[in-house]
């Protein structure tokens, strides 16, 4: 699929959410407040529908859940947040290590 058309799908998939978690924080109890994880979850599901592979998209879509896990159920994310930064950090620095180190090696 031409890249082009990947973006028109991404932009699409984010704007139907966009409006979607709007309606749903207008007509429903749910305020946009404790939805918005669903958006990167989508962007997420939209960037691993271009590749698979690509771990920004499950990088995205993973962190996504876990803030939508945390609305949900209110979690006090404050207690863990001097641990989540930096594994986040490092998580993605071995990330873009690995993929130097492959593109290098072919």
């Amino acid at each position: 699929m031409p890249r082009e058309n990947r973006n028109i799908i991404t932009g699409g998939l984010i704007l139907i959410t966009l409006g979607v978690l709007i309606f749903v924080s207008k007509t429903t109890s749910y305020s946009f407040g404790e939805t918005w994880p669903i958006l990167l979850i989508v962007i997420g599901i939209a960037t691993l529908i271009n590749s698979i592979k690509a771990p920004e998209g499950w990088f995205i879509a993973t962190a996504g859940f876990v803030f939508l896990i945390i609305e949900f159920y209110h979690y006090d994310l404050y207690r863990f947040s001097k641990y989540i930064l930096p594994a986040v950090l490092i998580i993605l620095g071995v990330f873009v290590l690995l993929k130097r180190r492959k593109r290098s090696s072919k």
